[in-house]
């Protein structure tokens, strides 16, 4: 069976599809939104995120400007907090949303929270794997269509299970990405660095941005689904 966008296995991802787009959407429609609303102390993303690392003593990492829209992160390998240019200068109760989760991240590691070091451990394999999964997938079924079917239905379950990390890793990305927004709103508001009725748009900021990472799990999960569905159909008709 061929795979193709035309091919009838494309209905198991369009659920999935269709959630990331919308999750998407409302994590740029919440961000914008309260991108307008400053935090009544006048703080930038920069100068919370540093009073954070200094109260929770985590004295080994630094905080940096980079480039972008929300391109916000933590990298563990380097020991930096890095702040987009909507979240660095600003004081708006967006940036200070996510300038806090990025520390909430710095903390995990320092605490040596586990999730986020089996998914530090993961990464180099899974940035291999997802470059290479469907692409062998690919080769397979095209192998199995022209004859090879032991070689081609080899090449399809070892893309397959290049795949599975994928999705693996994504599914550990989850309690690493809700327990860093846990910790956000917990330190923003325990260091009063927003007071109560502050904290509800953060809650609407973090929990959108965790909707991504749901969706993009699902959207493995249903492609990992899919490549079974292909596998099996090929084995049949070989």
């Amino acid at each position: 069976m061929p795979f193709t966008m035309f091919d009838p296995t494309i209905i198991l991802v369009i659920p999935a599809l269709l959630l990331s787009i919308w999750a998407s959407s409302q994590v740029k429609t919440n961000f914008e939104k309260f991108s307008q609303v400053y935090n009544k102390r006048g703080l930038t993303g920069v100068e919370v995120a540093m009073e954070l690392l200094r109260l929770y003593r985590v004295n080994d990492v630094s905080v940096e400007h980079i480039g972008g829209s929300l391109s916000d992160h933590y990298d563990p390998t380097k020991k930096v907090v890095r702040l987009s240019d909507d979240v660095y200068d600003s004081r708006s109760l967006a940036a200070l949303s996510v300038a806090a989760h990025e520390v909430g991240h710095a903390i995990q590691h320092n605490v040596g929270y586990v999730p986020l070091q089996l998914r530090s451990s993961l990464f180099p394999i899974v940035s291999l794997a997802s470059n290479a999964s469907i692409p062998l997938f690919m080769l397979g079924l095209l192998f199995t269509a022209f004859g090879g079917g032991t070689f081609g239905q080899t090449l399809m379950l070892f893309g397959i299970f290049l795949f599975i990390a994928v999705v693996f890793f994504q599914v550990v990305t989850l309690p690493v990405e809700f327990d860093a927004s846990r910790r956000a709103l917990i330190m923003l508001e325990d260091e009063n660095f927003l007071d109560s009725e502050e904290i509800i748009p953060a809650k609407k900021v973090l929990k959108a941005a965790a909707l991504t990472y749901v969706a993009a799990a699902l959207s493995s999960l249903s492609q990992l689904i899919r490549l079974l569905v292909v596998f099996n159909n090929s084995r049949r008709d070989d």
